[in-house]
């Protein structure tokens, strides 16, 4: 049991594969039992062994000496036999053999299953496996059988929805309308609710030759969805509007198109039903429901009047529970469609001061969603009438973490004015002095981005003031930021993006401030026929003078720091690995907007002609997820086209300088009138990933150099361990680690000597695969040079889609290189005029052989 357990570690021992070959021809149980279960699992990790062991478990199972007991404990071994073709071959004629020679009730569930895993792990033959499963269902009288194979349908549903034709979900229906069990007919529709939402039911649908046929067909999958639509079972009603809805959604047909009534009927049906039900099954049907509500309005724009009004009406009357996942709901539907927003805020502020009444944790948490969906319906500013009402529920009916919360949705959703509020009633309300210079620096950032939302096109100067007033806030909360930040909670991500944010406006006050002074410094209109005499472009900017020099040189350097920004940018994406999808988005828009306006500067001011607009045009069809997003992309659009109608207008030879500079500033103005959104990461981290480094050979004392001697390599071992918060793998999932080594000179000691350039660096990377969370490798370094060195090793995480992230840590260690004795001494000799003695020898590993 304990090398089964090992058999991760330990894969291709050999020894091991023979102690459990050996331990299978025990006499005692107990030995055999603990050998298949290391067997298994030495099958699962090892070809070599799943290859040898094969035969000899075929043979236990048909032994007529094997007990029936031992039996059911040696099939499932079979499911590792997925190295190879053959051995998946072989492996499933036996299961097969089985399935028709055992008839009994659990050696049928057992090689069922196991056939089931083995095709899913092979990718062979998965067809015949649905069918064989589909004719169980339908013929054998077994309840367990029925259940087993529905589960293993379930799972081939998952993992190869492409694989199931027609004729499989049409025998699936069919059994789905034929069976009397409820609990039956719940896991048939189960499975076929789950290939609702693949490929497979487009195949289901499309059209085939015999028309009359096909519609036969659908009319079955249809006809069970919309007779489970109204079932009393919440979860057969459940799956059954989820099919309808998956069918709306997918399906464009015409015959169709009523579907999408009885979808939302039935999705109404079962809102009144289990919103005001509080038990866990109904708020599991609730999920459900909602779910397909937001994916039916997605997907049917023209449905989102009648669903909106039916969850407005039933969140009056429904239980605290449901009305929290109600709000869910409207917040992620007005996300989606902006212009229904306006119209949900009478309800919800009536709402709102209805609940804000109580003080239970379950009408905590609904003022908070019932907020976050305010805020999401005041696309725009919040009116003062708004504000007033949640100040006042807040300060009637909810505790300081409430109020934090609340305070945390504004900021994502951009409204910073009632952010900052909150944030400052909250100061004298927490212990340690950390919270108070988080939540100072959080009031201040509100605050900073508050000013700015006073910007005016074509207002330059009061642009101008409004950039300074927000960078004296930002300094004020980076400095607080600073402060609260702990050695176990170092606030990386959050110092780096404000960091990035101040230097951003700095840019753009830049910017405003070279366009200000080029408009005073026109270029007359021979300056370009200057320029290209003297083949300085940058002249082409003003008069020939060092001061239209010097502001051409400014709006080029203008020009590069955004390209910088852009690229630091880059790096805070790539050093985030836990931050989950919104936020990434909303650092690669900050990364966009900074090479949008480099780019504009060089089509305005200074390269017109070779500038490009394909690569920088965005993709109009691509799905927004927020309005933060949706306003900044409407930004990108209209500036690229106010750039390409401006190159297109003004040629070179005919160059306005007051034109293009206003297009820039108003650019810089569009751009900060958006409200920035301050993501989930930045307050919040639901996955927490981190590597752990040990480098052997270590020194006792860190500031300690290791000793080697420059004509020997030196075996550095790198080991490391991925240390994982409560929900790993959440957002995305470390395939391998990246390991660089790289060695630098400090100090060099001794005479110069001519030595390759291959000698005096070492460079190298390699990749490994954690096992259990825990890598190891090994580097051989060479230290001609003599003198101290230092060596840096860095790790970096490939996730399963192979992105790069850079999250570190980066280890040192200095390694001090010595001339060996040998040498030393011949040197010595050779400066003092002696030959060599010949009966010394070098003793090195090479001159022993």
């Amino acid at each position: 049991r304990m090398l089964g357990s090992m058999a991760s570690i330990i894969p291709e021992r050999k020894n091991a594969h023979h102690s459990i070959r050996q331990s299978l021809d025990s006499h005692d149980n107990v030995e055999v039992e603990a050998a298949i279960f290391a067997a298994a699992n030495f099958s699962a990790q090892s070809k070599d062994f799943a290859v040898g062991i094969c035969n000899k478990i075929s043979e236990m199972i048909q032994g007529l000496a094997t007990p029936v007991d031992l039996k059911l404990k040696l099939i499932p071994i079979l499911q590792h036999m997925h190295h190879d073709a053959s051995l998946a071959s072989s492996s499933r004629q036996l299961l097969q053999q089985l399935v028709t020679s055992y008839p009994s009730t659990k050696m049928v569930i057992v090689t069922l299953h196991t056939f089931t895993l083995l095709a899913a792990s092979s990718l062979v033959d998965i067809p015949k496996q649905i069918q064989l499963l589909l004719q169980y269902l339908k013929n054998d009288p077994r309840k367990a059988v029925k259940r087993l194979a529905i589960q293993d349908l379930k799972l081939l549903a998952n993992k190869t929805p492409h694989t199931w034709s027609r004729e499989n979900i049409q025998a699936l229906c069919e059994s789905a309308l034929n069976t009397p069990y409820d609990s039956l007919k719940m896991g048939m529709l189960s499975v076929l609710s789950t290939l609702s939402g693949t490929i497979a039911i487009k195949q289901y649908f499309s059209s085939a030759p015999g028309a009359a046929a096909a519609t036969a067909r659908s009319f079955d999958l249809v006809k069970l969805a919309q007779e489970c639509c109204y079932h009393n079972n919440r979860g057969i009603a459940a799956h059954g509007v989820r099919i309808l809805t998956n069918i709306s959604a997918s399906c464009q047909e015409k015959d169709l198109l009523p579907l999408e009534q009885d979808a939302v009927f039935g999705l109404e049906a079962l809102l009144v039903l289990c919103s005001q039900d509080d038990s866990p099954g109904a708020q599991a049907t609730l999920k459900i429901t909602l779910t397909c509500m937001v994916k039916l309005v997605k997907c049917r724009p023209h449905l989102s009047q009648s669903v909106v009004e039916s969850l407005l009406t039933q969140l009056h009357s429904a239980q605290d529970n449901a009305r929290i996942l109600m709000c869910h709901c409207l917040a992620a539907i007005a996300m989606q469609l902006p212009v229904l927003a306006d119209g949900m805020l009478g309800d919800l502020m009536d709402l709102y001061k209805l609940i804000g009444q109580s003080a239970t944790d379950k009408k905590q948490e609904l003022l908070v969603s019932l907020a976050t969906v305010i805020f999401v319906s005041s696309q725009k500013a919040l009116s003062t009438e708004i504000k007033t009402v949640i100040k006042q529920q807040l300060e009637n009916a909810s505790n300081g973490w409430t109020a934090y919360r609340i305070a945390r949705q504004a900021s994502r959703m951009g409204n910073h004015d009632m952010a900052r509020e909150l944030y400052q009633s909250l100061l004298t309300q927490v212990a340690s002095e950390h919270f108070y210079f988080w939540l100072n620096s959080l009031k201040e950032f509100s605050h900073a981005e508050q000013c700015l939302t006073g910007l005016q096109e074509d207002s330059y100067s009061s642009a101008l003031s409004c950039i300074a007033e927000a960078l004296k806030s930002y300094h004020k909360g980076i400095a607080s930021l600073t402060a609260a930040s702990t050695p176990l909670n170092p606030l990386s991500f959050q110092c780096g993006f404000v960091k990035l944010r101040i230097d951003l406006l700095q840019a753009f006050s830049q910017l405003i401030c070279t366009c200000n002074s080029l408009k005073t410094s026109p270029p007359p209109a021979i300056a370009t026929t200057i320029a290209m005499t003297s083949g300085n472009d940058l002249q082409r900017c003003g008069r020939i003078s060092n001061q239209a020099l010097t502001l051409s040189l400014q709006m080029k350097h203008s020009m590069e720091e955004f390209r910088s920004l852009a690229m630091r940018y880059g790096d805070l994406y790539q050093s985030s690995f836990d931050a989950d999808s919104a936020t990434l988005r909303n650092v690669e828009l900050q990364q966009q907007s900074c090479l949008l306006i480099s780019h504009a500067i060089e089509a305005l001011i200074l390269d017109p002609e070779s500038a490009s607009f394909q690569e920088y045009s965005s993709n109009g069809t691509a799905h927004v997820e927020s309005e933060y997003e949706r306003r900044m992309m409407s930004v990108f659009n209209h500036v690229l086209e106010e750039v390409e109608s401006l190159n297109r207008k003004y040629a070179p030879v005919s160059y306005l300088a007051s034109t293009h500079t206003a297009c820039l500033c108003n650019a810089v103005i569009a751009l900060l009138k958006v409200p920035l959104s301050f993501q989930r990461y930045f307050f919040q981290k639901l996955q927490s990933t981190s590597i752990k480094l040990a480098l052997s050979p270590s020194p006792r004392n860190p500031a300690e150099p290791i000793a080697v001697q420059n004509n020997q390599q030196l075996a550095l071992k790198v080991e490391g361990v991925v240390q994982h918060g409560s929900k790993p793998g959440l957002f995305r999932k470390i395939q391998s680690v990246c390991l660089n080594v790289s060695s630098v000179l400090q100090s060099k000691s001794g005479q110069d000597y001519k030595i390759p350039i291959d000698n005096m660096t070492n460079e190298m990377e390699q990749r490994v695969e954690p096992h259990n969370d825990y890598f190891s490798t090994q580097f051989l370094l060479n230290f001609v040079i003599l003198g101290t060195h230092n060596i840096s090793v860095e790790s970096s995480v490939i996730d399963s889609n192979g992105i790069v992230w850079k999250t570190g840590p980066k280890t040192t260690i200095f390694v001090k290189s010595l001339e060996d004795p040998y040498s030393q001494q011949v040197r010595l000799q050779q400066q003092q005029g002696q030959p060599p003695s010949q009966q010394q020898q070098q003793r090195t590993a090479y001159s022993r052989f």
